[in-house]
């Protein structure tokens, strides 16, 4: 007796069982393939905006070139950045080592050092914790997916078990001939449930641990970023 036989003779209240783990099973794997396209996006885009940032020498340059990388969350770290710090001075933002013709492109400041530098490392901190969040959208589901299936075959199985026992009852014969085929069938709820559990399970880790690696990576980037908008707000103090 195979699997699929065993899910034909089931009860209904098993084939409603399996008919859920079903329904969670295809919307973990629709998001695992979802999520790794979208995070290999996010990869390659963050690789192409840091060699844009870091070859550039015109940081208003770069925030328009950077408008094409829509996955990139370095790209909205440092557009955000990028707008606080454009209304902190007089002029346009330039890092320390622009062409000589662009030095003069910022005029002052219109807030205290000190003041700038903090609204500009809350923006920033908003806008990581802004990505992230987006980044872990639907993740949930995978971790819910993992508590609670096992359960609900768990659930299958022990109906089934109930309905074996009751049909022993009702015939009088518990020799293992006539009770093996109904504990076959209740069992085979706890196998699906434990299926769908243990993909999303992984893919759930798995996704995490890439996600923070991104957060890291924000994290270093915000403060590279800190660091050239110093040295441009210091410039624009004395002048």
């Amino acid at each position: 007796m195979n699997a699929y036989s065993l899910i034909l003779q089931a009860g209904i209240v098993a084939k409603v069982v399996l008919a859920i783990l079903l329904l969670f099973s295809l919307a973990s794997w629709t998001i695992i393939f979802l999520k790794l396209r979208s995070l290999g996006g996010v990869d390659r885009q963050d690789q192409r905006f840091l060699k844009l940032f870091r070859d550039s020498k015109n940081l208003a340059a770069t925030y328009e070139e950077c408008r094409r990388l829509s996955q990139s969350p370095l790209a909205a770290l440092f557009r955000e950045g990028y707008r606080e710090l454009s209304q902190g001075l007089k002029g346009t933002p330039v890092p320390a080592g622009s062409p000589p013709g662009t030095e003069s492109a910022v005029k002052g400041l219109d807030l205290p050092p000190d003041t700038l530098l903090a609204r500009l490392s809350r923006s920033l901190r908003h806008a990581s914790l802004r990505e992230i969040s987006f980044l872990e959208r639907a993740l949930m589901f995978l971790a819910t997916t993992g508590n609670i299936t096992p359960f609900i075959g768990l659930f299958g199985t022990v109906w089934g078990i109930m309905d074996a026992f009751h049909g022993i009852g009702m015939t009088g014969s518990a020799n293992l001939g006539a009770v093996a085929p109904g504990i076959a069938e209740a069992l085979i709820t706890t196998a699906a449930g434990l299926a769908v559990a243990i993909p999303g399970v992984i893919a759930y880790n798995y996704f995490l641990n890439r996600i923070k690696g991104v957060a890291t990576r924000m994290d270093l980037f915000g403060l590279e970023f800190l660091g050239t908008a110093e040295r441009i707000i210091l410039r624009a103090g004395r002048g």
